[in-house]
């Protein structure tokens, strides 16, 4: 493992540090679950047509046999619709909830704490600044709950749980695929970038 990961991967779209989450997991079993995290946010971009650049797991030392996690799956600027956006970001933690359910880890604890409360902001945040009202305890005329943008990604997430789930073991194994390795395991098409971008 590595030291920690630049700064800016460890703070949200805010810059605010993102919450230090204790997890009574194994290494390999939180390792898994943060790369089902990023390969549902992958996947449901890529299924939504974002164009995808990367999705990877980050994992590093901390003191002498402590380790930290987190997770970057990097997607180009489009003209996805904005609900979209919202499930895909909400995405990520449906996923990494399902694995637990699914490998028999689930507990209330372990649930909560795939809460990514970062991911929920940044599409409330995102979205309220180009007049999509998307708020998290009540449903805002002309815009969504958050719960509904729940309800759209648990639905795809279902859909392509083969596509997360194959994206997630590789990533896991490799611990960085770009979007075209995304594209050619699952038989999604990555759209291609906007503005002449690489």
């Amino acid at each position: 493992m590595a030291t920690a990961p630049a700064p800016e991967l460890l703070t949200d779209h805010r810059g605010n540090p993102k919450p230090r989450v204790e997890s009574s997991l194994t290494y390999a079993q939180a390792r898994l679950g943060t790369a089902f995290h990023e390969a549902g946010h992958a996947v449901l971009a890529m299924s939504y047509g974002f164009p995808v650049v990367s999705s990877e797991v980050i994992a590093w030392t901390i003191e002498n046999d402590g380790w930290g996690l987190t997770g970057n799956t990097v997607t180009a600027p489009s003209e996805v619709h904005a609900w979209r956006y919202a499930a895909m970001c909400a995405a990520g933690a449906l996923a990494n909830v399902r694995y637990l359910m699914i490998h028999g880890l689930w507990t209330p604890e372990q649930a909560a704490a795939c809460a990514a409360v970062h991911d929920r902001e940044q599409a409330i945040d995102t979205l309220t600044a180009h007049g999509f009202p998307l708020c998290l305890d009540h449903v805002p005329a002309g815009g969504k709950s958050w719960g509904q943008v729940q309800g759209m990604a648990a639905r795809k997430v279902g859909h392509l749980w083969r596509e997360i789930r194959t994206v997630a073991h590789a990533m896991n194994e490799n611990t960085k695929l770009t979007g075209e390795q995304i594209a050619a395991m699952t038989g999604l098409t990555n759209a291609p970038m906007t503005g002449g971008a690489a």
